[in-house]
């Protein structure tokens, strides 16, 4: 899905599957709440990120996460803003937290709490409704939650104004200006600190919460890792299922029950099932389209683990065939994806130019192979970048022009799409950079296209013999 952003630990095979194999066992040990997600990791690493995070300041750091009213929709399922879930783990609403800077100023008292967890009192009535919740009086919960200090939330104002008048500064997540003001939520955090201390002026943390978050723990690759293997699978369903006379959310229900099945709370984003003119819209959501022979179709379908969302697109013909042309273009896609993903390595980016660019690889090969009907160059439909990051969420931050590092996990999807044609093409795997060069997480991802078109065959081989029983 395109997007709109220490040491260096070493990522092996068998580290990733251990700490999966831990955290599971931690869990089990602790069964999870009405809101608590079914993994997290380890209380430890939320506290070794916040620490990391004090010791950049040098004031202290107010954040609020969300409080279940920011959506409305009877669909809608409560999920903490990622920022906040990154440095607590805590996925119930209401919370708060401060953070002291790691160098205590003139006025600190040295055995002050240098972070305090917020909670809403106990709501007995509430939980009937909605199940059991996190509050500060629960006996543990200083264990429970990984912070020494738990207080009730409504006490949060007043230790936000004793700190206002000890420190020349507060830090919070400032509204994006390039978004149109920012997420509502983040505004409001913003005034409430105004309307607290109007004689400061907040400071904005998010760069530096972002620069954390773009190096992926072991734990987080795990469920980066758990929630590709089963959005593979979905995949692989998606391949046996397609036909012509299907409807694009057929195969979009499909992919979401192997998800829903293999433990995925939900999907990254909006499935993207994409047929015959549909496949060269990039986000196209609709799924309201019957697929019909002769059809390419864009399957863009991620699935999310523990918060943790894959990315992987791959484009298939619906008669389980690709004719010529279609073939054609799909091997240039291939061929300039597998260009790109040879390439990686710490140093490299994602800009659109410059010597160190992944995507000037991916546009060279496509520019320098195949024509438009009209016999021009296909650089001009190649319309977005090459990748993103991804994470907490499917376009985790992280800006394109900054090199790579080990540990960061992005996606490399090159596409072509040409309105003329009706003809849209793009494959997507998600990588793991490491300092060797990369791992492709995504490994088991069908991009041949002989294998998908075995996979195709065997499908319909199937559905064959399932009719042949039905008709004995």
């Amino acid at each position: 899905m395109h997007s709109r952003p220490a040491r260096s630990p070493k990522f092996a095979a068998s580290a990733i599957l251990s700490i999966l194999l831990g955290l599971a066992a931690c869990c089990a040990a602790t069964p999870a709440g009405a809101q608590e997600r079914r993994d997290r990791e380890p209380n430890s690493v939320y506290a070794e990120r916040r620490a990391k995070l004090a010791a950049q300041v040098d004031c202290p750091i107010i954040l609020l996460g969300l409080t279940g009213h920011e959506e409305s929709s009877q669909t809608y399922i409560f999920e903490q803003e990622e920022n906040f879930y990154y440095l607590t783990g805590h996925n119930e609403e209401g919370a708060g937290l401060v953070i002291l800077p790691a160098k205590s100023s003139g006025n600190d008292a040295s055995n002050a709490p240098r972070e305090i967890f917020y909670l809403p009192p106990k709501n007995p009535q509430k939980e009937k409704w909605n199940g059991a919740r996190m509050s500060p009086a629960d006996p543990g919960i200083e264990a429970r939650t990984g912070f020494a200090t738990v207080k009730p939330f409504a006490e949060m104002r007043a230790a936000v104004e004793n700190l206002a008048k000890t420190y020349p500064c507060i830090y919070t997540i400032l509204p994006y200006e390039k978004e149109l003001g920012g997420y509502p939520h983040e505004k409001e955090v913003g005034d409430w600190l105004v309307q607290i201390a109007p004689q400061i002026k907040p400071r904005d943390i998010r760069a530096q919460i972002t620069a954390l978050r773009q190096i992926k723990s072991l734990g987080e690759i795990a469920f980066l890792q758990r929630a590709i293997d089963l959005t593979l699978d979905s995949h692989v369903e998606a391949m046996r299922m397609m036909r012509p006379g299907l409807q694009e959310y057929e195969v979009a229900a499909k992919m979401v029950e192997v998800h829903a099945m293999g433990g995925s709370e939900a999907e990254g984003y909006a499935p993207i099932v994409g047929a015959g003119p549909n496949s060269i819209a990039l986000h196209y959501d609709k799924l309201s389209r019957k697929i019909e022979e002769g059809d390419i179709v864009v399957v863009d379908v991620g699935a999310q683990y523990s918060g943790y969302s894959a990315d992987i697109t791959l484009t298939i013909p619906a008669n389980g065939k690709f004719a010529s042309r279609q073939l054609e273009i799909y091997n240039i896609v291939l061929g300039a994806q597998n260009a790109a993903i040879a390439a990686i390595k710490p140093g490299m980016d994602l800009c659109q130019k410059g010597s160190k660019s992944l995507y000037k690889i991916s546009y060279d090969y496509i520019n320098s192979r195949g024509k438009d009907l009209h016999g021009k160059a296909l650089g001009q439909y190649y319309i977005h970048g090459l990748g993103h990051n991804i994470g907490l969420n499917v376009h985790d931050p992280g800006e394109s022009c900054k090199p790579l590092e080990p540990g960061m996990v992005v996606t490399m999807e090159p596409g072509i799409y040409i309105p003329e044609e009706n003809l849209g093409v793009r494959i997507e795997d998600d990588v793991l950079v490491t300092e060797a060069g990369y791992r492709l997480l995504s490994e088991r991802l069908l991009r041949d296209p002989a294998e998908i078109e075995k996979i195709m065959a065997q499908g319909a081989d199937q559905r064959a013999k399932a009719a042949k029983r039905g008709d004995d």
